[in-house]
């Protein structure tokens, strides 16, 4: 266990800063995964700003890096340039 108070305060907002960013990174996964998922060319139209938006934002806060981010943008809008 650690001995200082500032290292018990560090393990304390490590953990809250997980959650915190799990739950973001999550919610992004999951949209892409809709995106993907999506065969309707209007809706997906409709979807791949605000995928990019969140991406964006995973990536300005260091919570996922920013050329994974930018590959994940290049994947999808090609998958939505494809759909008839």
């Amino acid at each position: 266990m650690a001995n200082h108070k500032s290292s018990v305060k560090r393990i304390r907002q490590s953990a809250a800063r997980r959650l915190h960013n799990r739950y973001y990174a999550k919610t992004a996964r999951n949209a892409v995964r809709v995106l993907r998922a999506t065969t309707d060319k209007a809706v997906a139209a409709e979807l791949l700003p605000k995928v990019q938006k969140m991406l964006d934002k995973l990536a300005k806060n260091h919570i996922i890096h920013k050329n994974k981010a930018a590959n994940i943008k290049s994947s999808v809008a090609s998958h939505v340039g494809k759909l008839a």
